[in-house]
């Protein structure tokens, strides 16, 4: 029986919980037991007599549309602030497609003047409370060009520093409120088990230990330490501690899955940074897009309510995740009260909450969510804006952009990139690269600061980040030139691996292109993308050049081939924009030491093949070489113990005009195809229709359910040549739209794009549970389109679904 069928009366209430009739319960494999869970308890501080006073008397006088308003989040690309004087919600969110006027590289001042005109209109609409601002700044404020990044999580958890994390969440929250926000969705306190798990990099390590210590360091850094009756200072924000709960521990490392667990595996692994964030202060708690055997985390009452409000004593909001609570049964992303009874305290309708604020006040009045679990909702979101300063007679003054990309900032960045290094070999002590040496740095990864800074960067994926977004930072390549020639020696970048002039070592920096949540879900942990520079390192062993493999990545991957082939082999991560550090330990002076010796240790078992969980690894969690201590390391394995063939990806169809393996494209008779050229040579395929037929992706069925939380939509990258053919319609997963008015509207001739959001085909009739036809585009004679590529893609805009075709 499905557990998440199974969502009954509940028989719990705490104070401002819903009736007992109201609030969702759960079946017994997924309802918490609190007595079982560790104590904890918000700091008095967080609130005083004064400010609940002040509040009561708010909440006296607020209408219920005014109260639902509190508990709603919109994202800007789809909220105006004139929106708010009809719809008076509490918070606004900027997502990481989105950006201030539609700019995704508008500077720390443009997003402080947007949250001024939000703020500004909330304070003019209902009962004149501010909205609160919340974004991911993730590792760093990496939505702004010219802040400082620093690696990701990943990386820092190989530094086992928790001072230094404490150095970063002060230097993020400066850098936030430099631009005028004071909240941030960060840290991360998942502690990923399996890393085929796309988000991998976003925890710090495996250890519960170390992820217990970092949530403490961290929710200091970004809030200070809570002072009773005084609220946050000006270069302060809030924390918020997410994914409550086990997101990373979901089977098969699925995004947004399962944790078919034991509660008593729940809590011992997955739950220990959730008390030492809450005893440390931490003003946000984000509820997980996964479940708990079976059981949508944002529906779960004895989670939400009994263990973190009750047992865990949480004082401040619960917020949602990005149209999580559409995910919950019973419920859509526009109707969904089961999510506040189960103790959700702010929903995050990024581009439903219109729907969703009509909704609840139907609810509110009907009964169906009761006025004191609205009130504890409103309530708990009132608070952490008096403690951030937003409200009351003292105001909390922020919007500074000179604290983006501050040199002292950069400093602890760059030590960042240093400590969180893990040398794995070093034959010959290649390492470090001695002064006077003529170097070659070569790969994919040399000169490419999208590569090194992986997603949540600039925009959510980090697929077009550039060094020009970080005019303050460096690529690993440039850095590495620099520090080589400062010593006396010579070096140049070459991605290729061109070495007609014999240099005395090469440097290959290669690894994972940047993808974000489950985008980056795999198979398996068999590295894909290195067969160029795997026979670079084998074409310069051949030759006798000596060889450093500087591997980029969001998780250890199976490297069995490259670690044989490279004389010395790093573990980087994705160490952000200061490629510096890489250099300052990997060069030495002209004294013949580098400035920094590799401290870097495993936060993640390196496994010996590419199946996962990593049962038996190379290396386990907590190794890691430096100078001081040569080690020999013999041949390692290189059979990946796994069928090397393509998955089906639930995300990417076709590719520069080429369907992507195990895809495959059908076309019928009436439908002609070559390969054309639309932005480079023959990276396009033409399509033309002389009579009524379609073309056609199929492939192995594939389960799209978890990007329908509204953020999602099919893209087809072409060009119209010939708009004639109507009806032209567009199928996936068996329903079909009308999208002849959107592709008569393109300009012919020209590059473009058609968006439909997946949610149009599910409201058609579409299921996503299986799709094995991702694309069926059917027209009459005298279409004619030149098609790039098809893909889905979280996107920041909301466009209008077309009809359902007849």
């Amino acid at each position: 029986m499905r557990f998440a069928a199974l969502f009954l009366t509940s028989a719990v209430a705490l104070t401002g919980a819903a009736s007992a009739q109201q609030a969702p319960v759960v079946a017994a494999a997924a309802r918490a037991n609190p007595a079982a869970w560790p104590k904890a308890h918000s700091p008095a501080a967080i609130t005083d007599a004064a400010t609940e006073r002040a509040i009561d008397a708010l909440l006296a006088r607020m209408t219920i549309e005014q109260k639902v308003g509190q508990v709603v989040q919109g994202d800007i690309s789809s909220v105006t602030p004139a929106d708010l004087a009809r719809y008076p919600l509490g918070s606004i969110l900027a997502g990481g497609n989105s950006g201030p006027y539609g700019d995704e590289r508008a500077d720390a001042a443009t997003w402080a003047r947007m949250v001024g005109d939000y703020r500004a209109a909330s304070l003019k609409a209902g009962a004149s409370v501010p909205i609160l601002f919340g974004v991911d700044a993730v590792h760093g404020h990496s939505n702004v060009p010219g802040a400082t990044i620093f690696p990701h999580n990943i990386g820092l958890g190989a530094t086992h520093d928790p001072d230094l994390i404490h150095r970063i969440g002060q230097a993020t929250a400066a850098e936030i409120a430099g631009s005028g926000i004071e909240w941030t969705f960060a840290p991360t306190l998942a502690v990923p088990q399996d890393l085929r798990w796309g988000r991998s990099y976003e925890g710090y390590a495996a250890d519960p230990a170390l992820v217990k210590s970092y949530a403490t360091a961290m929710v200091d850094g970004l809030q200070g330490k809570l002072m009773p009756g005084k609220p946050l200072g000006s270069l302060r924000v809030a924390a918020t501690a997410k994914h409550f709960l086990a997101d990373g521990g979901t089977k098969n490392g699925k995004d947004q899955g399962d944790a078919r667990i034991s509660e008593s595996d729940l809590i011992r692994t997955h739950a220990q940074g959730y008390p030492a964030a809450i005893d440390a202060g931490a003003l946000t708690v984000m509820a997980s897009f996964s479940s708990w055997n079976g059981v949508k985390n944002h529906g779960n009452p004895t989670l939400l309510t009994d263990v973190l409000k009750g047992r865990m004593g949480f004082e401040g909001l619960i917020v949602g995740d990005w149209n999580g609570h559409g995910q919950i049964p019973g419920c859509t992303v526009t109707d969904c009260a089961a999510a506040l009874n189960a103790g959700l305290d702010l929903y995050m309708a990024p581009d439903s909450w219109k729907g969703l604020f009509d909704s609840l006040v139907r609810d509110v009045r009907a009964g169906k969510v009761s006025q004191a679990r609205l009130d504890d909702a409103v309530r708990r979101n009132l608070r952490v804006k008096y403690k951030l300063g937003l409200m009351g007679k003292t105001q909390v003054e922020r919007g500074d952009p000179a604290q983006l990309g501050a040199p002292d900032h950069l400093a602890i960045a760059r030590e960042a990139v240093a400590k969180s290094l893990v040398l794995l070999k070093n034959e010959g002590s290649v390492l470090p690269i001695k002064p006077g040496a003529k170097v070659l740095v070569a790969g994919a990864g040399a000169d490419n600061m999208a590569m090194q800074a992986g997603g949540w960067t600039i925009t959510w994926q980090g697929t077009d980040t550039t060094a020009a977004d970080f005019p303050r930072g460096q690529t690993i390549g440039r850095a590495i030139v620099d520090a080589v020639t400062a010593a006396g020696g010579s070096a140049r970048i070459d991605a290729a691996g061109d070495t007609q002039d014999r240099p005395d070592v090469a440097i290959i920096v290669f690894g994972e292109q940047p993808y974000a949540e489950f985008q980056g879900d795999a198979e398996n942990l068999l590295f894909k993308n290195g067969d160029k520079e795997l026979a670079m390192l084998k074409a310069m062993k051949a030759r006798g050049i000596p060889t450093v493999a500087v591997f980029l990545s969001g998780r250890p991957l199976f490297m069995g081939p490259q670690i044989n082939a490279a004389d010395a082999f790093v573990a980087a991560w994705l160490p952000g924009t200061q490629g510096q550090g890489v250099a300052d330990v990997l060069v030495a002076g002209k004294d013949g030491k580098s400035a920094r010796d590799f401290t870097g240790r495993l936060p993640f078992p390196w496994p010996a093949d590419a199946r996962s969980p990593v049962a038996a690894p190379l290396f386990p969690m907590g190794y890691g070489l430096d100078y001081a201590h040569p080690h020999a390391q013999g041949p390692v394995n290189e059979d990946p113990k796994v069928k090397q063939g393509p998955a089906a990806s639930d995300s990417l169809f076709l590719r520069t005009g080429k369907v992507v393996d195990p895809w495959r494209l059908g076309i019928d008779s009436s439908v002609s195809a070559r390969a054309v050229d639309v932005s480079a040579q023959e990276d396009a395929r033409q399509f033309v229709w002389t009579g009524p037929g379609a073309i056609a992706i199929d492939g192995p069925p594939v389960d799209m359910t978890r990007q329908l939380n509204g953020a999602f939509a099919l893209r087809i990258d072409w060009r119209v040549d010939a708009a004639k053919g109507a009806p032209i319609t567009l199928s996936l997963g068996g329903a079909r739209l009308d999208i002849s008015a959107k592709v008569a509207a393109l300009p012919v001739g020209q590059p473009s794009s058609l968006i439909v959001p997946l949610r149009c085909f599910a409201d058609a009739g579409a299921t996503f549970d299986a799709v094995g036809t991702p694309l069926r585009l059917s027209a009459n004679a005298g279409l004619s389109v030149s098609i790039r590529s098809v893909l889905t893609e979280g996107v920041g805009e909301t466009p209008a679904c077309p009809p359902a075709a007849k």
